[in-house]
C-alpha cells in the first residue's frame, strides 16, 4: 500500500508540474545549456585572483521588489490569482518569468520552479513557512536563475519530514534543490530542517548575498556543484557532514568557495568548509567545530618524540595524504587545490587539521585562535605567511608543508610534536653545526666540538623553512623547527622553547641551516642538538646542564650591554642564539640562572 501510495504522488507531481508547458520539462533536464561548462571553466579561473564584481552580479546583490505576484499559503493549499501560477492541493508550480511573493503556512507541500531556461524567478519569502514530508520543500526544476529574497523583518521555514521519495529521475535529497544557478539575498531569516537529506543543494552555482540562515542538516548543509560564493550573511550551520561543500564531479575545474565577509558559525561531523578546485576568503568571521573539535584528533605515536626513531623518523607528507581517504575527513578549512585567506577573524576547533590544502596554502593577514588533533596550518606544496596573528593552543603540529615560507605576522605555536614542519621526504634528524661549549664541563672549547657535519642523518630530503620576518613563539613538544632539507632565517624574531625529553632537538635539519638576518633564541634537548650549519651573523650555541623552566638566559656584550633577556617556558639543556647585535670572533657572557661564562661567537 506505501509503494502505492509513492507512485501515486509521483505521478500527480509530474502531471502538475508538466501543466506549466507543452514541452516535457523532464526531457532536457540532464542537457548542460550550450557551453555552459566552459564558461564556468573560465570564470573559474579569474576567480582565483577575482574580485567582488567577478563573483557577483549587480541582480545578485539586489533584494529589491515591486509589484510581486502574491501566493497565500493556506495549511494544505494555497490562493494565488495569476496564470503563471499552477496550483494543485499543496504542490505550488511557477511557470514563468516574474517576482513572486510567498506568505503563509503549507504542511506538507512543495514549492516548485518550472519555467522556461531563459527565464528569471525571483522569489519572495515574505514569512512563509513550507514543509515537505517526502520531499524537497523548494524544488527548482528548470529556469535560468532563481533568486530567493528573505523579506526584512520576517523568519521563514523550510523543512522535510525525515525522508525523500523520488518524484522524477533527479535525485532530490535537500530542503531546498535547484537544478539551476540559486541566489538568496534580502535581510530576512531563514531557518532550514533537513533529518533525512542536505541543507540547501545547487547543482550550479549557489550565491548567498545577504539574510540570516540557520541550517541544520544530517549531510551537508549547504551543498553545490559548481560553486558557493558569499558575502554579507550570517550562518548558523549544524551538519552530519560538511558545513559547506562544493564539489563537482564531471568536471574538474569547477567546485570552489568564494568568500568575502559575513558570519560562519558552523558545527559539523565533517569539514566545515571543504572546495573541491579552491578557496578564497576576502573576509569574515568564522566559528567553526569540525569532527567534535580537537579532543577528537587521531592519536599520534612515531615510536619516540621529535619524530626520530619511529619507522619512517616519523609521519610523511604521504601518509597524511593517504590517511585522509580511509576516514572521514573532518578539517575547519580544506581545499583540495590552492587555499588564500586575505583577511578575517577566525576560531577553529577541529580533529583534523584546521587549515588545509592538498597544494597550497597563503595567509596574507587575519586573527587566528587554532586547537586541532592535526596539523594547524597543513599544506602539500607551500605554505606561505605573510602577515595575521596565529595562536595555534593546540596542534600535532603547527605549520607544515613541503616548503614553508613566513615572512611576516605574529605566530604562537604549542606542537605535541614539530612546531614548524617543512615535510619534503624522509623526516630523520641530523646532527650539525658546532657548539660553542659546555657552561659546566669545559671540554668544549669555543667553536670546537661539533657533532657531526650538516646532514649527518639525512640530505635526502627537498623541503625547506624560509623565515624572513615576523615574530613566532614556539612551544614544542617535539622538534621546534623541523626542515627535512634546508632553513633559512633572514629576518624576524624567532623563538624556539623545546622539552628534554625524548629524541628532540631545537633544530632539526637534513642539509643545512642559514642565518643571516633575525634574531633566534632557541633552548631545548642536547641528545639530538643541532646548531646553525653556517651563519652570516653571530651565533652562540652553549651546553647548560640541566636547567628547569623560567630560568633566566641573559647574554651581554664584554661592555656590560644586554643583548637577549629571555625565560624559557620548558626546562632545558642547551641554548642557541643568534642575533645581528652579536658578531662573529666577538666574546660575550651568558648567565644561566646563577651561573656565567665567557664564549667566542661562531
Amino acid at each position: 500500500m506505501k509503494k502505492f501510495f509513492s507512485l501515486l504522488i509521483t505521478a500527480t507531481i509530474l502531471l502538475t508540474i508538466c501543466s506549466c508547458q507543452t514541452q516535457d520539462p523532464l526531457e532536457n533536464i540532464n542537457n548542460d545549456i550550450p557551453n555552459k561548462n566552459q564558461i564556468n571553466s573560465e570564470q573559474t579561473e579569474i576567480a582565483k585572483n577575482s574580485t567582488d564584481k567577478e563573483m557577483f552580479s549587480d541582480r545578485d546583490l539586489r533584494s529589491e521588489y515591486s509589484d510581486g505576484i502574491l501566493i497565500e499559503l493556506n495549511g494544505d493549499t494555497a490562493i494565488c490569482d495569476s496564470d503563471s501560477v499552477r496550483i494543485d492541493d499543496s504542490q505550488i508550480v511557477i511557470c514563468e518569468e516574474g517576482t513572486y511573493v510567498i506568505t503563509g503556512t503549507l504542511d506538507d507541500g512543495m514549492i516548485i520552479v518550472n519555467a522556461k531556461d531563459t527565464e528569471k524567478i525571483q522569489i519572495v519569502l515574505d514569512g512563509s513557512s513550507v514543509t515537505s514530508k517526502t520531499s524537497a520543500s523548494l524544488y527548482i526544476l528548470e529556469a535560468d536563475k532563481v533568486f530567493v529574497t528573505l523579506a526584512a523583518g520576517t523568519e521563514n521555514f523550510l523543512s522535510n519530514g525525515g525522508e525523500f521519495i523520488a518524484i522524477d529521475e533527479n535525485n532530490i535529497d535537500a530542503v531546498v534543490f535547484s537544478k539551476q544557478d540559486l541566489t538568496f539575498n534580502g535581510t530576512g531569516t531563514l531557518s532550514v530542517s533537513s533529518p533525512a537529506g542536505h541543507g540547501i543543494v545547487s547543482k550550479d552555482d549557489l550565491v548567498f548575498t545577504g539574510g540570516t540562515f540557520n541550517v541544520t542538516a544530517s549531510a551537508h548543509g549547504i551543498d553545490a556543484n559548481d560553486s558557493i560564493r558569499a558575502t554579507n550573511s550570517l550562518f548558523n550551520i549544524t551538519s552530519g557532514k560538511d558545513g559547506f561543500h562544493s564539489e563537482n564531479n564531471e568536471d574538474e575545474t569547477l567546485g570552489f568557495v568564494y568568500i568575502k565577509d559575513g558570519n560562519f558559525n558552523i558545527t559539523a561531523d565533517g569539514d566545515g568548509i571543504s572546495a573541491e578546485v579552491y578557496m578564497q576568503i576576502v573576509d569574515g568571521n568564522f566559528n567553526i567545530v569540525s569532527g567534535g573539535g580537537s579532543v577528537n584528533g587521531e592519536e599520534h605515536s612515531s615510536g619516540m618524540f621529535g619524530g626520530f626513531g619511529g619507522p619512517m623518523g616519523g609521519r610523511s607528507q604521504q601518509s597524511s595524504s593517504e590517511s585522509e581517504t580511509e576516514t572521514v575527513s573532518t578539517k575547519a578549512l580544506k581545499a583540495r587545490g590552492t587555499l588564500t585567506i586575505e583577511n578575517g577573524t577566525f576560531t577553529l576547533n577541529s580533529a583534523d587539521d584546521a587549515v588545509h590544502s592538498n597544494t597550497s596554502i597563503t595567509v596574507n593577514d587575519g586573527s587566528y585562535i587554532i586547537s586541532t588533533g592535526d596539523d594547524a596550518f597543513h599544506a602539500d606544496e607551500t605554505l606561505t605567511v605573510k602577515n595575521g596573528k596565529i595562536t595555534v593552543t593546540e596542534s600535532y603540529e603547527g605549520l607544515e608543508g613541503l616548503d614553508i615560507e613566513v615572512s611576516g605576522g605574529k605566530i604562537n605555536i604549542v606542537s605535541s610534536d614539530d612546531g614548524l614542519n617543512a615535510a619534503g621526504g624522509t623526516d630523520s634528524s641530523g646532527f650539525g653545526g658546532q657548539f660553542g661549549g659546555d657552561m659546566f664541563g669545559g671540554g668544549r672549547g669555543p667553536g670546537g666540538g661539533g657533532r657531526g657535519g650538516p646532514g649527518g642523518m639525512g640530505g635526502s630530503s627537498d623541503g625547506s623553512i624560509v623565515i624572513s620576518g615576523g615574530e613566532l613563539y614556539i612551544n614544542a613538544s617535539g622538534d621546534g623547527i623541523d626542515a627535512n632539507g634546508t632553513l633559512e632565517i633572514t629576518g624576524g624574531y624567532t623563538v624556539v622553547c623545546g622539552p628534554t625529553m625524548g629524541d628532540t632537538a631545537t633544530l632539526d635539519y637534513d642539509i643545512s641551516a642559514i642565518i643571516s638576518g633575525g634574531t633566534f633564541i632557541g633552548t631545548g634537548a642536547s641528545n639530538m642538538a643541532q646548531t646553525f650549519s653556517r651563519s652570516e651573523q653571530g651565533v652562540i650555541a652553549v651546553s647548560v646542564g640541566s636547567q628547569k623552566a623560567e630560568t633566566q638566559i641573559k647574554l651581554e656584550d664584554m661592555s656590560g650591554n644586554v643583548i637577549i633577556d629571555y625565560s624559557p617556558a620548558l626546562s632545558f639543556q642547551v641554548v642557541i642564539l643568534s642575533s645581528p647585535d652579536i658578531v662573529s670572533g666577538q666574546t660575550y657572557k651568558i648567565t644561566v640562572g646563577e651561573n656565567s661564562a665567557e664564549f667566542e661567537a661562531n
